[in-house]
């Protein structure tokens, strides 16, 4: 059986996941790659470099952001968000960093991710961030489908 996700089961897979594609276009090419996100039941957050992805959303904003889960091909369920990527400064990504950072730490259990250097009394350290750019994607429109078999 296919279907809709209904706002409560979108909400959760959201709110559940911190791995999604974001999907962006530089003219009639478009660029997906996966980011880290923090999902707080208004938008999607995230950090970046500059590079490649960083200079296509400078220049178009619009953006396409997929999150899945999956146990079988009989049982999965997907989010497709459109939304609107917004760069945030100054105070605004400093809040954006604690939103992030308190949703994917507490699930670093690989050596190579850590949170040495990064928080401090339980906080994190601004000086010690990861990424330069924080932003967040402003969510204009979700739709939600699923299988179960």
């Amino acid at each position: 059986m296919t279907g809709e996700l209904n706002e409560t089961q979108i909400n959760n897979l959201l709110s559940s996941q911190v791995v999604g594609r974001l999907g962006c276009s530089k003219g009639k090419q478009p660029y997906v790659v996966p980011v880290t996100f923090a999902y707080d039941g208004v938008y999607i957050y995230g950090q970046t470099t500059e590079g490649t992805k960083l200079e296509i959303l400078r220049k178009n904003p619009k953006v396409c952001f997929e999150v899945d889960t999956m146990t079988d091909m009989k049982n999965w369920q997907s989010v497709i968000i459109q939304g609107i990527f917004e760069e945030l400064k100054s105070k605004e990504a400093e809040q954006t960093r604690e939103i992030l950072y308190s949703r994917i730490f507490p699930l670093s259990t690989s050596s190579t991710i850590h949170t040495y250097g990064y928080l401090q009394n339980g906080k994190v350290e601004d000086n010690a961030k990861i990424k330069d750019v924080m932003y967040r994607i402003a969510i204009k429109k979700v739709t939600g489908r699923f299988e179960k078999g």
